[in-house]
C-alpha cells in the first residue's frame, strides 16, 4: 500500500491538470459529479472556476499555468485555492462589459504587468495570503518589521513558480540580499557563515514573518538563536564567562567579519577591551609595531602572543584548577 501511494498522488495530479486544461467556462455544469456523497464536487468547482481564467491565460512557462506545478495547483486537495482565491471574483475583469481595452483589472493585482501598470496596495495583496497562511510563525506578521515596512508576500515568494527560490537554501540568500545589501557585503569578508555556499540559510537565524524576540530572530534572545547550531557553547560550565552569557555579538559579528571566527577584532585587543592588568601580557600594545626588547614585559608582547594560546577555554570552563584556567 505504501509504495502505491506516489503513483495515486501523480495520477490524480495528472487528471486534475487535464480537466484544468481542457474545460471552458460553459461546460462547468456538464462536468460528473465525482463525490461519493451526492454534493457538489470540490474538485470539480474549483476546475470550473479556474477555466474562466485558464481560457485566456493559457501560458505555462512560469506563467498562469505554471501553478498546477506547485502546491496551490493540486487540485485532489480541497484546501487548494482557485485563482479567484487570491485575485477576487473579478467579474468586470472577466465579463468586460464595458468593452474597454484594455479591459478591467482584477480585484488583487500582485505585480505590474503590461496591463496592470501599479499592483494593488501591500495589505490588499497579503490578506489574499494570510486568508490561508496565517498560522504557525506567520501569527507574527501583523506589525512585523517587514509588514510596517510595506512588504508582501509576494516580495519574496514565486507563488506560480514551480521551485520558489525563498524555499531552497542555495537560492534564499539573493532573495533576502536583495533587500538588505549591507548584509550581503558582510557575508563576503574572509569570515562568514556558509550562507552563500548554500549550508545555511537566512531563516535558520531569522524568522521573516516576525517574532517575539529582537530582528525577527527565531529565538526569544540572540543567545538562544546561535545555541540552535552551537549547541556546545550553552552550558553550564564551572567557570562562566560573563559576556558570553550576556551576548554573543559583544565579541562575534554574525554577518562576517575580517577576523577570524567571526570575531569583532582581533585578539589580544579584543579581550584588552575588558582585560587590562599591568606587568601581565595584556599590557596595552602599542599598534605601532613590537616593543622594545628592554621593556619590562617586551619579551612577552612579542609577535604571535594571544590570550588564547594561555585561555583557550574563553566561553566557559569545568577546569578543576578554576577560573584562572578560563580567563
Amino acid at each position: 500500500m505504501k509504495r502505491s501511494t506516489p503513483f495515486l498522488a501523480l495520477g490524480l495530479w495528472v487528471a486534475a491538470l487535464g480537466f484544468s486544461a481542457g474545460i471552458q467556462a460553459g461546460d462547468a455544469q456538464s462536468l460528473p459529479n465525482l463525490g461519493s456523497d451526492g454534493s457538489t464536487d470540490v474538485v470539480r468547482d474549483s476546475l470550473a472556476r479556474d477555466a474562466v481564467c485558464t481560457e485566456c491565460h493559457d501560458e505555462y512557462d512560469g506563467q498562469a499555468m505554471s501553478i498546477y506545478s506547485t502546491r496551490h495547483g493540486v487540485k485532489a486537495d480541497e484546501r487548494g485555492p482557485s485563482c479567484q482565491s487570491c485575485h477576487g471574483d473579478s467579474d468586470q475583469h472577466v465579463s468586460n462589459t464595458a468593452d474597454v481595452s484594455p479591459r478591467p483589472l482584477p480585484e488583487v493585482v500582485f505585480g505590474a504587468t503590461p496591463h496592470a501598470k501599479k499592483a494593488s496596495t501591500p495589505s490588499e495583496r497579503n490578506e489574499a495570503c494570510l486568508g490561508c497562511h496565517e498560522s504557525g510563525m506567520r501569527m507574527h506578521w501583523k506589525g512585523s518589521v517587514h509588514d510596517n515596512e510595506d512588504v508582501t508576500c509576494v516580495s519574496c515568494h514565486k507563488v506560480h513558480a514551480q521551485e520558489d527560490p525563498v524555499m531552497a537554501k542555495i537560492t534564499q540568500p539573493e532573495v533576502c540580499l536583495t533587500c538588505h545589501t549591507k548584509k550581503r557585503a558582510e557575508m563576503h569578508r574572509p569570515s562568514a557563515h556558509p550562507i552563500l555556499e548554500g549550508k545555511t540559510a537566512c531563516s535558520d537565524c531569522h524568522s521573516p514573518h516576525g517574532s517575539n524576540g529582537p530582528s525577527q530572530l527565531v529565538a526569544a534572545t540572540l543567545n538562544e538563536t546561535c545555541y540552535t547550531c552551537h549547541a556546545e557553547k550553552r552550558g553550564p560550565f564551572l567557570w562562566e564567562h560573563e559576556p558570553v552569557r550576556e551576548d554573543c555579538s559583544l565579541c562575534h559579528k554574525p554577518h562576517g567579519s575580517v577576523n577570524d571566527n567571526l570575531l569583532t577584532n582581533r585578539a589580544p585587543w579584543l579581550c584588552q577591551q575588558c582585560h587590562l592588568a599591568q606587568f601581565h601580557p595584556s599590557t596595552v600594545y602599542s599598534g605601532t609595531g613590537l616593543p622594545g626588547a628592554n621593556t619590562p614585559s617586551g619579551a612577552q608582547q612579542m609577535l604571535g602572543k594571544n590570550c588564547l594560546n594561555c585561555h583557550p577555554q574563553v566561553h566557559g570552563s569545568n577546569h578543576p584548577s578554576g577560573a584562572r584556567k578560563t580567563r
